[in-house]
């Protein structure tokens, strides 16, 4: 069994916001990232999106971008991004989903030796710099989300097992520094933590790091080059 990682690939099979005008590496992207899925995944391994999964605005308009991950091979896990306005209650999500796609919310699954848990997450603010009310109460909301995915993934987690972490948004700012969601990790133990939400030449690029014991994965598709991430 392989675990595998890929972010924001922001399809629009029902809405018109074509990827391209962000750049060459948007061109024709989900044909290369599905022509690297194909060749890559079995159907006992995992794929994990962090999220930015649609620009659909409501959930009937997702359904046929969940669809086309969902025909894909492996078992895939997806979690909310900021742009994932379709994502509506969790359980009208859940009654679309293919067969073989989960989503994490407050929540976490186990597959194999692996438990996986996850929540989008939110901007961690520079050393010094100031939140604003509105982002300093969402910010609170995400860190208790977060640990009621990974207070759940200890109760399934047995000896042996692996537990992976996924989180849209980078849980440590600009210059990798710890924060409430590294905490988190570091004191349940999480080994491997994907996140997404950095685009471009300009965003940090540094794909995998190190930090307290737990490896970190930049998983946007764009920075990746439109292939998968093999996490483990």
């Amino acid at each position: 069994m392989h675990v595998y990682a890929i972010s924001d690939p922001h399809l629009s099979f029902t809405e018109d916001k074509p990827m391209s005008v962000f750049g060459a590496v948007w061109e024709n992207h989900w044909d290369e990232i599905t022509t690297d899925w194909k060749d890559k995944v079995r159907s006992d391994d995992v794929v994990l999106i962090a999220g930015d999964i649609s620009w659909a605005m409501y959930l009937q308009d997702a359904v046929k971008d969940l669809e086309l991950i969902g025909a894909l091979p492996g078992t895939k896990i997806l979690i909310r991004g900021n742009h994932d306005y379709w994502w509506s209650g969790i359980s009208k999500v859940r009654a679309v989903l293919p067969e073989g796609t989960y989503c994490l919310q407050n929540d976490a699954l186990k597959i194999g030796k692996y438990v996986f848990a996850g929540s989008r997450g939110w901007s961690v603010p520079e050393t010094g710099a100031a939140q604003s009310a509105e982002d300093a109460k969402i910010f609170e909301r995400e860190i208790i989300r977060m640990e009621m995915s990974l207070t759940a993934a200890d109760k399934l987690r047995e000896e042996g097992d692996k537990l992976i972490a996924m989180i849209h948004y980078p849980p440590f700012n600009s210059r990798y520094e710890n924060s409430p969601f590294t905490e988190l990790f570091r004191r349940f133990g999480v080994n491997k933590v994907v996140y997404g939400h950095l685009h471009g030449v300009e965003s940090r690029t540094e794909l995998v790091r190190v930090k307290q014991g737990a490896e970190y994965f930049l998983t946007s598709c764009d920075k990746l080059g439109n292939v998968l991430k093999l996490v483990d």
